[in-house]
């Protein structure tokens, strides 16, 4: 006799607990091919920081090394405060999509450098943020953004099997609630007021992400199609950018991708896929 398949109970998928708020605690990444690299690199000494959504202080603890910088630091979650103020006396809990978040750092300010790396696409409205982040800085001051690249062609890989499967941590970091291609990145600071005068980008090819399982399981016609755009292997952006009116020379985002991520020699199966979807390929 069938089985009935009523009587099998069917396990129901459960919506990422965006409320939960993470604790971060990296690893040093202060060298190489990092975000964090990058934004100490651009943040450089003798600035009065703020860091928003510094997390647990891996940042936080270098920008403050043996007193180059003074570090004011911010994050949602409270057990990561605790933790910033062991690294900080300048540590505080703040919520960035209250509207008058920036109200704490009044005595704190103004900051030559405002740091918020991987934090703006946490946010249901980051256009808002980073244009409020511009009141709080010095006159030249600087906004250092770090934003995770939907385009990698990892992830490019997983939609073309319909699959987009939020995670722990990563590209799709089930608290993820905003992506940006660089274009995006571009119109975000534009609308805040804000041109990008520098930029770094963290390359990752598909096969060295979290996502190499799935990656390598494409067929080969799929992968070659995917990166026939050398961008397809960023995989973080980070920006340096100040108030518009401060700069008269602006870097375009696309073009210093393109320098980081120069034209490949094309395999066979690409030059063929590039033929069929078209020069603009």
């Amino acid at each position: 006799m069938a089985e009935d398949a009523s009587e099998t109970p069917v396990e129901q998928p459960t919506a990422p607990d965006l409320g939960v708020l993470h604790d971060y605690d990296y690893f040093d990444q202060s060298e190489g091919d990092h975000a964090s690299a990058y934004v100490f690199e651009l943040a450089g000494a003798g600035r009065r920081i703020l860091e928003l959504g510094a997390g647990s202080g891996a940042q936080t603890r270098f920008l403050a090394k043996d007193g180059k910088n003074i570090v004011v630091a911010a994050d949602i979650n409270a057990a990561s405060v605790e933790k910033l103020r062991r690294i900080t006396p300048h540590a505080y809990q703040v919520d960035l999509e209250k509207p008058a978040w920036t109200e704490t750092f009044r005595g704190e300010g103004p900051f030559d450098t405002i740091i918020a790396a991987d934090v703006l696409e946490h946010l249901y409205d980051p256009w808002s943020a980073l244009a409020t982040m511009k009141t709080l800085l010095a006159p030249e001051g600087d906004i250092i953004v770090s934003l995770p690249y939907i385009g990698n062609a990892a992830i490019l890989g997983l939609i073309s099997d319909d699959d987009f499967q939020y995670r722990e941590e990563g590209l799709l970091d089930k608290t993820h609630i905003r992506f940006f291609g660089l274009r995006n990145i571009a119109q975000l600071h534009e609308h805040a007021g804000l041109k990008i005068i520098d930029a770094r980008f963290v390359l990752r090819p598909p096969q060295t992400t979290e996502f190499h399982p799935h990656w390598n399981s494409l067929p080969p016609r799929v992968k070659a199609a995917l990166t026939i755009n050398p961008r397809s292997d960023i995989y973080q952006i980070v920006t340096k950018a100040r108030r518009s009116e401060c700069v008269t020379s602006p870097i375009d985002l696309m073009a210093a991708a393109d320098r980081r991520c120069p034209p490949r020699r094309l395999t066979l199966r690409q030059r063929i896929a590039h033929a069929l979807l078209g020069a603009e390929a």
